[in-house]
């Protein structure tokens, strides 16, 4: 039987996310304690009593998902997983559980990731949307034939799901073709920017210098990471792929059907929301245990 974690990315936070395991575990109180203090505010305060307004700040959306995904998956007492993967900011998480990165230098990743989407987002301001029920390749080509701006295929969550990204009148002139050509739904999301696209490009040059000086170690388990839907254990090949990840698409179907194909039977979401197990449900079917811990 192979173990996969799997950890959610950025829209999953709900308020009072991480309490209950920050009461009941020594260990875990002491990593989110470790957390405030890196971070220089009380995460902690606002993970557990925050309003949605205030967990929708990327400055702490990003910080407090990463430290719930982690606080479960290094504290919880959980047997070692066979193998991990995250969706986008999940990545980070799954890093971390690899041994990658110590739990310090990805929670100041996380924080500067954060803060360079953040400043990008207002520099170049852009969205993302929802499609549903069309073939990846019509989308592709949709996207590409689009007049009004960038905008390009960003998430490919799972068959017939693919959010697309770019500049807010591509994105909303692709959804009115998408609709014309037979998609089920083409939903915008509530999100601040175009992530995963090359409008993030002044973000992920910013992260670039800080990877770079990153003590990055072999991963001691296989590392599926976004950009390749591959697995990596090799240092270089792992810091190469995350300098991509902000600007490349996340390709969670290929990362999940490759998971399957190399043994996986279990998959474990660590972390808030239940997300990811949807979208595994639907690409695995039901051939494998799906389940989640928050």
């Amino acid at each position: 039987m192979s173990k996969a974690y799997i950890f959610p990315g950025q829209g999953s936070q709900f308020s009072g996310m991480g309490r209950s395991l920050y009461e009941s575990s020594r260990q875990a109180r002491e990593l989110m304690e470790e957390a405030d203090k890196i971070l220089g505010f009380k995460i902690t305060d606002i993970m557990f009593n925050g309003s949605a307004e205030d967990l929708k700040r990327t400055e702490v959306t990003q910080p407090a998902i990463f430290i719930h995904s982690c606080a479960l998956a290094l504290c919880s007492g959980l047997s070692r997983p066979d193998m991990v993967a995250g969706h986008s900011l999940g990545e980070l998480a799954a890093l971390c559980t690899a041994g990658v990165l110590e739990f310090p230098q990805a929670l100041e990743l996380v924080r500067r990731r954060a803060e360079a989407m953040q400043r990008c987002c207002e520099k170049n301001p852009g969205g993302m949307a929802a499609i549903i029920g069309l073939e990846d390749k019509l989308i592709e080509d949709c996207c590409a034939s689009v007049q009004e701006g960038l905008v390009v295929a960003a998430n490919y969550n799972c068959k017939g799901q693919v959010v697309i990204s770019g500049e807010i009148e591509a994105v909303n002139a692709a959804c009115r073709k998408l609709k014309e050509l037979g998609a089920k739904r083409a939903l915008p999301l509530a999100v601040s920017g175009a992530f995963h696209s090359a409008l993030m490009e002044g973000a992920a040059e910013e992260l670039a210098d800080i990877i770079e000086k990153l003590d990055f170690k072999d991963a001691q388990i296989p590392v599926y990471q976004n950009v390749t839907a591959k697995p990596e254990k090799e240092a270089s090949r792992i810091r190469e792929n995350l300098l991509r990840q902000l600007t490349s698409p996340v390709l969670w179907t290929k990362t999940v059907e490759n998971m399957l194909a190399d043994g996986a039977d279990s998959f474990l979401e660590l972390g808030p929301g239940t997300v990811l197990q949807g979208l595994v449900r639907r690409i695995a079917g039901a051939e494998v245990e799906i389940s989640g811990i928050q």
